[in-house]
């Protein structure tokens, strides 16, 4: 006699396999640094909903949200250009706490075991306990700090404009430091024991974030603030030279190099399966990983400097025409978007089935 087993079919959709296939997406509940994950590649493991409507706003005066904010804990950290961090509750934006900075704030805020980490353009950079928003210690750099920290173990790391890169223990103390020649702006990315910093002298420098000695400096041609997307041994990063480049880390040399017609301050967003980020030709670009051919294009009415976020299958980023936008991946095809009535400059923050997102007018969106 034949028996015939049941059959089992499970459905999982196309967007739930692409963010289960990539190991360094960020976690689903969590959006901790300015590009989501300790390797910039800007990719959540979370989801969102098809129909994205606004859960609330959080507003300001005379002020705008130029940076990004970042999300730990069920709380969102956002610090204006006022020089203000807020602590504001993901589900209702009420606020929790705020600290004042006494300096205006350019870079998005960091979070790591239970502190938020921020610099700002006096120079000194902050250790805030993220419970209450009382400061634990600052260190004075030497000149303004724009560049979003990253972690590596128990130490934080930052660039300046000192031309400075840094690596301070959790209590503020100073581990190591690094001249790398001009302004250090973006987002430190950060892979094993090996620090990848961005800068304005037109370098990659490779920095073995133990012993902080240089590994390798690599001329990407063009002085950059943007964070070097890390992905299977490569490195993505554009810069005001209007060239998104393709380096191959095991070579030390850049693969190849593709051309915007005006410059990059849009830090990509990289799958396998393209590379994703916009420009001041006010076009979000698509690339292919190895190659740099060109996938797909998608044009607003303003220029894009917000770096864009890969949630599944979709793209969502912001432009200076004061929209939020989400893109399908695949086609570039329009597939959601918001008028926020002013220029979107920041990256937006994914986690727990939430949006977040700022704009010049004082506005803080969250969408779910």
């Amino acid at each position: 006699m034949t028996r015939y087993l049941p059959i089992v079919v499970v459905f999982v959709s196309i967007a739930a396999r692409a963010v289960a296939a990539d190991p360094n997406a960020a976690p689903m509940d969590a959006w901790p640094l300015a590009r989501g994950t300790p390797v910039g590649n800007g990719v959540t493991g979370g989801t969102l909903s098809d129909k994205l409507e606004v859960a609330w706003t959080f507003s300001i005066e005379k002020h705008a949200f130029q940076a990004g904010a970042i999300i730990s804990g069920g709380n969102v950290f956002v610090a204006s250009t006022s020089g203000v961090l807020y602590s504001l509750d993901l589900s209702s934006g009420s606020k929790n706490w705020e600290y004042q900075s006494k300096s205006k704030i350019s870079a998005t805020p960091a979070f790591h075991d239970g502190r938020v980490y921020i610099g700002d353009i006096d120079g000194n950079f902050h250790c805030v306990n993220a419970s209450t928003g009382k400061q634990l210690w600052t260190y004075a750099a030497e000149d303004q700090i724009h560049s979003p920290a990253n972690f590596y173990r128990d130490r934080v790391l930052f660039g300046s404009d000192d031309s400075t890169a840094y690596c301070l223990d959790t209590a503020g103390r100073l581990v190591w430091k690094f001249d790398m020649e001009d302004y250090v702006r973006c987002p430190p990315t950060v892979s094993g024991n090996r620090g990848y910093f961005a800068g304005c002298s037109g370098d990659l420098y490779v920095m073995d974030l133990d012993k902080g000695e240089l590994v390798a400096k690599i001329s990407i041609d063009g002085p950059t603030g943007c964070a070097a997307a890390l992905s299977k041994d490569w490195a993505y990063v554009g810069t005001e030279d209007s060239q998104l480049l393709a380096v191959d880390l095991l070579k030390k040399e850049v693969a190849w190099h593709f051309r915007s017609s005006e410059a990059i301050r849009s830090s990509a967003a990289v799958t396998d399966e393209g590379v994703y980020f916009g420009a001041r030709d006010k076009k979000l670009h698509a690339l292919e990983p190895r190659t740099g051919k060109p996938l797909w294009e998608f044009e607003t009415r303003g220029m894009i400097d917000s770096s864009p976020v890969i949630v599944g299958e979709r793209i969502f980023f912001g432009s200076y025409d004061g929209r939020i936008y989400a893109v399908d991946r695949r086609t570039g095809k329009e597939v959601w978007r918001f008028d926020a009535g002013g220029k979107i400059y920041a990256a937006p923050a994914v986690a727990a089935g939430r949006l977040v997102i700022g704009s010049d007018s004082g506005k803080l969106y969250c969408f779910k």
